[in-house]
């Protein structure tokens, strides 16, 4: 089983992926120890002195002028977990809750937050053994960070709650004791340490770029195989063209297409059979560029945060100050996954505007009308294009931003919140819209290539290309057709297509 060390400073997308679906074991750093236990020193000191200090003598929110003692300290964490528990809506993924835990874990391993070592390793014990809180996926404003969704995954640390393990969904206490563990009971601080941050949506946000970043890839594939589907001229992804106007991502999409195609004989040149393509071909590197440069803009954020300290109060062990201020507001998160959400849609807008040439004998420049040797009789491909339309009809709506509502709780005292998580949820519903639509291009590009008869085709589109055929066939008469997508689907998620591609041209697209 491969692992990863945890230190609050360094983790990648790449490694949350990796824990969250390939289950990767996880290990806090030697050095954050030492800082764990550092600033959980200073919690108990103002505990034994009783100094007012915000969520550790005192209420949380509108309750911040109400002083708690110390003996009361366990039942004011325990009674934080359970009232904050109210997520509503079906369940994260258990790649989402598991990324859900890795967050949180790294995050307290910078030292800022108070919580005991044996709190946090249980935390970390849950994840490697496989108990996964059930957590309701709807319910978080973003500010005070993802509150409902953490409080969910801390009550199965209290034995409450429910979670799944080894596939059986069971209480928490059950879930814990299955996987030889046992309930904890929260200190003072350390609830608010488990729940006041961006985790939730963070996670989301994560696994949404982490599959975008190989979307993006699979985008100028995808775009290519039409390209000679079409006949489409190549001289609109001339190196020069994009050179002058200096965007990276658009630089980057032109020179995969180029070299995905080279070799083709289906592709044509300026003037050979028409001065110039539509949109959909020509201005391809231009849209996918863009798209590209968003996502990347995306993704960093997104590092800075999941190694970002977000809750509140912060202890600061060097001056022993203890500071409340706001990191716990999902802005940085709202804003980049609300411009992700639009970057997604547009790649899926252009895709299906090139399906749409491909079925249409209008446009497809004299290939069989919906892509069918006998039509009237078969439909072909004439429905696959609807359901394109449908899903970036529906990616119109869910890229509405999130970010621009707010709405004031905890009595005006939260009075400003991010609606981050919601940003993130709804990106990761374009992302599976976008990847249902490239799976249908994927297919109608691949039937296009077909019915077009003999040629050569690139050196970087005919290893896809044969991927595709070895798990569908071209379509001669009508099927169902919601079986060849899914099959395209499942090949655009695992990434094959872009590693073969990859392998076929030597280099990273």
């Amino acid at each position: 089983m491969s692992r990863i060390v945890v230190n609050g400073q360094n983790l990648t997308i790449d490694q949350v992926a990796m824990v969250a679906r390939e289950s990767w074991s996880v290990e806090i750093d030697s050095a954050a120890v030492e800082r764990i236990n550092r600033s959980r020193e200073i919690v108990e000191e103002f505990v034994r002195r009783e100094e007012v200090v915000y969520g550790v003598t005192t209420g949380f929110g509108r309750f911040s002028d109400v002083a708690i003692s110390k003996d009361e300290t366990e039942a004011l964490q325990r009674n934080l977990i359970v009232s904050h528990a109210c997520g509503v809506g079906e369940s994260f993924a258990k790649d989402v809750v598991r990324a859900i835990m890795l967050l949180r874990i790294n995050t307290l391993c910078r030292g800022y937050s108070g919580v005991r070592l044996k709190t946090l390793n249980l935390l970390v014990e849950m994840l490697n053994k496989g108990v996964h809180p059930v957590i309701p996926e709807k319910g978080s404003l973003g500010a005070s960070g993802d509150l409902a969704p953490l409080a969910h995954m801390v009550l199965v640390m209290l034995g409450e709650g429910r979670a799944e393990y080894e596939g059986e969904v069971l209480g928490g206490a059950e879930a814990l004791k299955r996987a030889g563990l046992k309930p904890c009971t929260l200190s003072s601080k350390e609830g608010l340490a488990l729940i006041n941050g961006t985790q939730a949506m963070s996670a989301v946000a994560s696994l949404t770029l982490y599959d975008a970043m190989m979307l993006v890839k699979m985008a100028d594939i995808a775009a290519s195989i039409t390209l000679e589907a079409l006949n489409g001229i190549i001289d609109a992804f001339d190196e020069r063209i994009h050179r002058v106007r200096g965007h990276r991502g658009q630089i980057v999409s032109a020179g995969n297409i180029r070299d995905l195609v080279a070799g083709s004989t289906f592709i044509t040149r300026q003037g050979e059979r028409r001065v110039q393509d539509a949109y959909a071909l020509r201005c391809t590197s231009q849209v996918h560029g863009a798209c590209r440069d968003a996502v990347e803009y995306a993704a960093g954020i997104i590092e800075t945060e999941i190694n970002a300290v977000t809750d509140n109060p912060l202890i600061f062990p060097d001056s022993s100050d203890v500071l409340s201020g706001g990191n716990f507001h999902g802005e940085p998160v709202a804003l980049a996954m609300d411009f992700l959400g639009i970057a997604l849609s547009e790649l899926a807008n252009i895709s299906e505007r090139r399906i749409e040439r491909l079925v249409n004998p209008q446009l497809s420049n004299g290939l069989p009308p919906f892509l069918t040797p006998n039509g009237g009789l078969n439909s072909g491909f004439m429905i696959t294009q609807y359901a394109a339309a449908a899903l970036v009809s529906e990616n119109k709506v869910l890229a509405h931003p999130a970010s621009v509502d707010s709405i004031p709780s905890s009595a005006n005292q939260e009075d400003h919140v991010s609606m981050g998580t919601i940003s993130a949820r709804k990106g990761a519903q374009i992302k599976e819209n976008l990847a249902n639509v490239l799976a249908i291009e994927y297919l109608a590009a691949a039937q296009a290539l077909d019915l077009r008869g003999a040629g050569k085709m690139g050196k970087g589109t005919r290893p896809v290309y044969d991927l595709l055929r070895s798990r569908v066939k071209p379509l001669g008469q009508d099927r169902i057709m919601h079986t060849d997508m899914h099959s395209a689907l499942e090949l655009v998620l695992s990434g094959e297509p872009v590693r073969v591609a990859e392998e076929a041209i030597d280099r990273k697209l």
